[in-house]
């Protein structure tokens, strides 16, 4: 067990101390440890990140500090003290005295943590009445305070507006107020970045940064981003299946640590500017957990044919309709794709990049004809799947595949996986059963799973094993080209890298061209042939990797590139002074006519829109 017993010399004691903390669930009737002999402080104005991958007990921990899981299913052990005082000695009603007034917390969903009936005005005044002694219309005053404090632009017009009405950012915002209103003396903050562009996390970040400095209050950072880790954390401890395995400064963390788990996770954080002198993708390093040694990082055999396209789209758009009134008017359209065109070779990645509401799952989508497009051509070879009937457009999917964000979602609980991977198979009739199962055999030794794990089902797996399991099912119609819509977004850094690694590995034994669609910049850099940025519907810029990374022409792509959490500790009290707004909105009227748009060769292959 590794305890933690200092704390930086930022007040007269720890504002927060645990002490070996052991929180159990009953499992099949008995009382199963999930967090285990866990301690450490949090002093007044530091920052304190707890950092593991998903189930590593990181947000079990935090929820035990709150006295938030049901006592009927869960037992607390240990001491949790908040200046001084047992949080869990604490009869109930004293203890909801604390949550929120304090201690206070944020969530990574602010859309699962905010009422989409009320007002967000109204939301955080509750907060406010709750646990002081002020009248509406100060509690109003206050809260218009608090959103401004924020930055959220024009706060006193937005206190009457709903949570649908703001973007992710603004709303994670929203609940930075909410947690604010009662001025906590702990702030813990659960993922809080990790479901929002790369954007969006850096101006949170600078946004936490600042409230910190101004009001000295401390915070708990809990994250599997070990970037988002460097930048904002003054001491980290590492969390590892239920045990804390390391703790200390922050740059110890990274530049001395000792567990064998910690190289592990600092070996799959991708650093942006890492592929200087690389001219292909290049695989993470595979760390062995056991013994903390890394296998060489290689860069991909390159199999890119130049000549032959695999899929080209020329001109491809999608609009929705916005209908209003009693009658359904047409009021408006959302420009949701705009003239996008360009060649995807054989063996070659190309990602698509932007902040959510850009286009690029849509572009996506469009391609595959999940959704029908308004206007372009999408050829793979020589036919367009835009004019293909049922039967011809189910025969070209053969050739194109696509590989979901969430796994969990795009597989049948009711089905193995086994079947859910032999299921396209049969349906295009590519075999009898019998040889469905020796290619599901094939398939998922090939993503690295066991053969004999064919009769489980999807819940049976982790996030990581359940996306093998859909790139297994993307292969099992032999395509040649794999649209990946964020197809990695939602895993841990270390599965992440390894998933990333199995489609690099798979391309260069396949000849597999890939359509990458990301907001991971860094990531994108470490996987990806050429890089189209996405802004508005648009393309802006697209080159080669190394073009657009080390030389970006267009202000979106600078804007992308200059957001990106550096897993470098020295950066920590820098900010990046990032302009506060929200995407532009995509929807026009319905008699407008897009200009057609011009683009500027600053390289060769490597175009910016003028």
């Amino acid at each position: 067990m590794m305890r933690d017993t200092t704390h930086a010399a930022k007040g007269q004691g720890p504002v927060l101390s645990v002490e070996n903390l052991t929180t159990s669930f009953v499992v099949d009737g008995a009382w199963r440890p999930v967090v285990r002999d866990v301690s450490f402080e949090v002093a007044a104005g530091e920052t304190l990140a707890i950092v593991g991958e998903s189930g590593s007990g990181k947000s079990v921990t935090s929820l035990s500090v709150m006295r938030l899981l049901d006592p009927s299913s869960s037992r607390i052990e240990g001491r949790v003290r908040l200046a001084g005082r047992d949080l869990l000695s604490l009869p109930e009603h004293e203890m909801r005295k604390v949550r929120g007034n304090e201690i206070a917390m944020i969530f990574q969903e602010p859309m699962t943590s905010l009422n989409p009936l009320f007002t967000i005005g109204d939301q955080i005044s509750e907060a406010l009445l709750c646990h002081g002694n002020l009248s509406a219309k100060e509690a109003r005053a206050e809260t218009i305070r608090l959103l401004e404090k924020v930055r959220i632009p024009s706060a006193a017009s937005r206190f009457d507006e709903y949570p649908h009405r703001f973007s992710g950012g603004m709303r994670q915002r929203v609940m930075i107020a909410m947690a604010l209103a009662s001025r906590p003396k702990l702030l813990i903050a659960d993922e809080p970045t990790t479901a929002l562009d790369v954007t969006i996390q850096g101006q949170i970040l600078d946004l936490l940064k600042e409230l910190q400095e101004e009001d000295g209050m401390s915070v708990l950072f809990i994250t599997h981003d070990m970037g988002v880790v460097a930048e904002i954390a003054d001491r980290t401890v590492v969390m590892y299946r239920g045990e804390q395995v390391e703790t200390g400064e922050t740059a110890d963390i990274f530049y001395r640590g000792r567990h064998p788990y910690t190289r592990a996770l600092l070996a799959a954080v991708p650093v942006l500017g890492s592929m200087q002198g690389h001219a292909r993708p290049l695989r993470f390093p595979v760390v062995d957990p056991a013994t903390g040694v890394a296998d060489e990082a290689r860069e991909v055999a390159d199999t890119v044919d130049p000549t032959r396209p695999v899929l080209s789209v020329k001109g491809l758009a999608k609009r929705f309709d916005i209908h209003a009134g009693p009658l359904g008017r047409l009021v408006g359209r959302v420009h949701a794709v705009e003239n996008v065109s360009f060649d995807l070779m054989a063996g070659e990645t190309l990602s698509l990049v932007g902040e959510s509401g850009c286009g690029k799952s849509t572009t996506g989508r469009a391609i595959m004809r999940l959704i029908e497009p308004d206007a372009g051509s999408v050829l793979v070879g020589d036919r367009d799947m835009l004019t293909l009937g049922g039967r011809e457009i189910r025969e070209m999917r053969k050739s194109v595949q696509m590989i979901f964000q969430d796994p969990f979602a795009s597989l049948n609980p009711r089905m193995t996986i086994g079947q859910a991977i032999a299921e396209p198979y049969l349906e295009h009739r590519m075999g009898s059963a019998r040889e469905a199962r020796d290619v599901v055999a094939d398939l998922l030794h090939k993503v690295g799973l066991h053969a004999d794990m064919a009769k489980r089902f999807p819940h049976e797996f982790s996030g990581g094993q359940r996306q093998r399991i859909c790139i297994a099912r993307a292969l099992a119609l032999r395509p040649r080209v794999i649209v990946a819509d964020e197809s990695v977004s939602a895993l841990d850094v270390s599965i992440k890298a390894q998933v990333i690694n199995l489609m690099l590995d798979l391309q260069e034994s396949l000849n597999l061209a890939f359509l990458f669609v990301s907001h991971d910049m860094s990531v994108v850099e470490r996987a990806s042939h050429r890089v189209a940025v996405m802004y508005l519907g648009e393309i802006v810029e697209i080159g080669p990797r190394a073009a657009v990374f080390n030389n970006p022409q267009h202000d979106y792509t600078k804007k992308l590139l200059a957001a990106v959490p550096v897993p470098d500790p020295s950066r920590r009290r820098q900010k990046r002074n990032m302009v506060v707004d929200e995407l532009k909105s995509p929807i026009r009227s319905v008699d407008e006519i897009v200009a057609m748009r011009s683009y500027r060769t600053v390289s060769p292959g490597h175009l910016v829109m003028a």
